[in-house]
């Protein structure tokens, strides 16, 4: 009680006086007042007759109890009482700062305790989300039983101290209280929360056989679920197999892990051997299963479980009706989608918003438009329907249409959070990067998807630096970053060539547990390139000799590393070896082998892949390839052949391959080819002015003047202007960026000062008369 008091007295602020006695004797010398307490109601009137005892008097209780309960005069009931007197006054209490004052002032007035009191006041301190004194109380409480222990376990769960979690966990088993069936889920639920845990959810099952736990059936549920979310279907269906019973849930959750890792014949097997053993699929069952109606595939599936759910009488339900729509969007099948939607009850506007989201998936805007028009004709458009409005605005770019609905969420005041991001991610791809850093900054409570969306927006305007330097605000401001956020940052790094920074993630992500069963391909190919972008081919090597599960997008990443660094022998053959273990290259996989030849002028060998790819892998070539095609011919001088791939492509070519031809007939002096492609990419980016520079050298070069002039004066006349070119260098771990012509950089004199005395040296005209030199920080 000595620690909980003094835990008590520190969050609370009362200072006690010093000679305080503390006692539970019970004698017959009573100071006056205190009876009257023990037919108060109020604990206001408690804590005033308490704190009027004099300092240094014993806080004693009168030997008979009869006006508390009649005719008990027995020893026992004598003892109970003051813990009576103690629920009373705890459950007088409305807020989290009386219930301190009272706990505060019971063990200070020596007041009895007992089970019932103490499970009183932990779940209180629960109630009102002190979980710290909580647990302070639990462990001063030696009577303290499971039940109770759960509850603060829970609570700490579900307020996602995941990792606090734990520690209530570990301090539960060192009091030596055995869990009980309730005990194990929680911990369940707290792994499936946690990143790269499942080595803890295997001990936490190990721990439940051995205490004879492990055949509980709540509990095995929650652990399929668990060996489900990290991927291990092998293991859950073991424990599946060896449950002597089962109900619904357990064969929802094993279901659910066969659809999340895309397995259909399984999934429909267990389906059916679900019904045979007698069990009826309920709702939950019925929208797992519809999950696997993702592609045009599956429509007869989709309809026989729209049967199957007319049958069962479960269309009535809107989760369910909502899901069957969902999926029938989902596959294409809109005009059945159509009919259920229209002989529906559409009371609530999800059914609304599901069909917004399928016109959406399809790309048909003039739907999107009339049913959002048609659902604010007869309801208030919610949040959420914005969301899918701006959203469905942002893949079409539909510039105009979505500042309108913008501007309508605003005057019906439905902006949260989840909208602003969906917005600043709406302006940052239609190219006005300004307003979304501009919406951004003007809210006030940012939350990490506002963050993610910002730093995203970044990433794909190619402003790196803002995007790095956004996600260091966030971790100032205390918010965890997502999967995507690291690949986004990871990218960015790559571009700005930051090895030291990349380092930094890599060691972060690793520190965090990031590389999870199902995290560990994906990041670690984001990491491979990275590395390789940055100049270290060896970590980039290593990186994918980590990787476990090596698919096809790994494979397809190494292969560009060493494209990208023109060691075009070695990525052949890993493209070959790619194929000895049995990877099939896709259509990346080639254009990174192309991508290779062409960097390290691999003709032949180029040719005889490009032709693998259309004979033997039955990929058709797309502009990349045939891009990388051009441009392999061009680099070797074979410009009449790069010629007759562009002549004879099955594809209408864009200004990628005629830019590579281009870029060729400057190489080689090639003026009239150079023109002719030349002028088929003023034909398709007239506003270029690269390609106009590049024909402007080819004259130049060949000393044809005229044209060169000719050239120029067109450039003036039209109003085009070669960007400023501008480069970026990281000092310390902050990026500098310079732009030709600019002079804004705060060091600018000393830089242009320090610039100029190397020139100086470099020219021999004189030696640098001082050493005042300049350090970016």
């Amino acid at each position: 009680l000595a620690t909980t008091a003094r835990h008590l007295v520190k969050v609370s602020g009362i200072k006690l006086p010093s000679t305080v006695v503390i006692t539970q004797a019970v004698t017959s010398s009573t100071p006056s007042g205190v009876n009257g307490f023990q037919h108060s109601t109020r604990c206001c009137q408690v804590r005033r007759i308490l704190r009027s005892i004099p300092v240094g008097r014993t806080v004693c209780f009168p030997p008979h109890r009869g006006h508390l309960k009649h005719h008990s005069t027995s020893a026992a009931e004598d003892h109970k009482e003051p813990s009576f007197l103690s629920c009373q006054m705890l459950q007088g209490c409305n807020s989290l700062p009386s219930l301190r004052m009272t706990h505060t002032s019971i063990i200070c007035c020596g007041l009895g305790w007992e089970p019932r009191a103490n499970r009183l006041l932990v779940s209180m301190y629960v109630e009102f989300g002190d979980l710290g004194s909580a647990v302070a109380v639990l462990k001063s409480f030696a009577e303290a039983d499971a039940p109770l222990w759960n509850l603060t376990l829970k609570a700490h769960v579900d307020s996602g101290l995941l990792k606090r979690a734990l520690c209530v966990f570990c301090w539960m088993r060192r009091c030596g209280v055995h869990p009980d069936h309730y005990t194990f889920p929680l911990m369940n639920r707290t792994v499936m929360a946690l990143h790269g845990c499942l080595e803890l959810g295997e001990a936490i099952h190990s721990l439940s056989v051995k205490m004879g736990l492990g055949v509980d059936l709540y509990f095995c549920n929650t652990m399929i679920d668990v060996y489900v979310r990290y991927g291990y279907l092998n293991s859950a269906r073991l424990l599946f197999d060896e449950m002597a019973v089962r109900d619904v849930v357990s064969w929802t959750s094993m279901l659910s892990g066969y659809v999340r890792a895309g397995n259909i014949s399984d999934s429909l097997r267990l389906f059916r051997e679900m019904q045979i053993a007698g069990f009826q699929p309920n709702r939950v069952t019925l929208l797992v299963i519809l999950q696997l109606c993702s592609t045009e595939e599956h429509v007869a599936l989709a309809k026989q479980l729209y049967g199957f759910a007319l049958k069962g009488g479960l269309d009535n339900l809107e989760t369910v009706r909502n899901s069957i729509l969902t999926a029938f969007n989902r596959i294409g099948i809109l005009e059945e989608a159509e009919r259920i939607f229209n002989s529906s009850n559409k009371e609530d506007g999800v059914c609304w918003n599901v069909m917004i989201s399928g016109y959406s998936l399809v790309g048909c805007m003039p739907k999107v438009i009339d049913c959002f028009n048609r659902m604010r004709a007869e309801s208030v458009p919610s949040h959420e329907t914005f969301t899918l409005v701006i959203s469905a605005c942002t893949k079409t770019r539909e510039m105009l249409l979505g500042q309108m609905v913008h501007s309508h969420a605003v005057k019906s005041g439905q902006i949260d959070n989840v909208l602003q991001a969906c917005l600043i991610d709406f302006y940052a791809k239609c190219g006005e990067l300004e307003a979304s850093v501009d919406l951004f900054e003007k809210v006030r409570e940012k939350d990490a998807t506002l963050w993610s969306t910002m730093i995203s927006g970044f990433v794909q305007a190619e402003s790196f630096v803002e995007s790095i330097e956004s996600f260091r605000q966030m971790q100032i401001a205390g918010f965890e970053a997502g999967l995507d956020i690291f690949r986004g940052i990871i990218l960015a790094c790559a571009n700005l060539g930051s090895l030291r920074l990349g380092k930094g993630i890599h060691t972060y992500l690793l520190r965090n547990g990031w590389f999870s069963a199902e995290d560990r391909t994906s990041l670690g190919t984001c990491l491979l390139n990275m590395y390789a972008r940055c100049g270290s081919l060896l970590l980039a090597k290593r990186c994918f000799n980590q990787i476990t599960v090596k698919d096809v997008v790994a494979w397809s990443s190494i292969i560009d590393c060493y494209a990208i660094h023109g060691i075009g022998v070695q990525a052949l053959n890993l493209f070959y070896q790619m194929q000895e273990e049995g990877a099939r290259p896709n259509s990346v996989t080639f254009l990174s082998v192309l991508s290779a030849c062409s960097h390290s002028g691999l003709v032949v060998e180029g040719c005889k892949v490009f032709d693998a790819m259309t004979k033997k892998f039955r990929i058709r070539p797309e502009l990349n390839h045939y891009t990388c095609m051009v441009d392999l011919l061009g680099r070797a001088g074979k410009l009449e052949e790069a010629h007759g791939i562009i002549n004879n492509m099955e594809v209408e070519p864009d200004g990628r391959i005629w830019g590579a031809l281009l870029s060729a007939c400057r190489t080689y002096n090639e003026t009239a080819l150079g023109s002719y492609a030349a002028q088929r990419l003023f034909d398709l980016e007239p506003e270029n002015v690269g390609y106009h520079v590049v024909l402007c050298s080819i004259h130049a070069s060949a000393e044809r003047w005229s044209e060169a002039e000719n050239m120029r004066k067109l450039m003036w006349g039209n109003d085009l202007k070669k960007g400023p070119g501008w480069s970026c260098i990281e000092v310390s771990g902050l990026f500098h960026r310079f732009v030709a012509g600019h002079t804004s950089h705060l060091h600018e004199g000393e830089i242009h000062e320090a610039l100029a005395c190397l020139t100086r040296q470099i020219k021999g005209i004189e030696a640098c008369q001082s050493d005042h030199w300049v350090f970016c920080a």
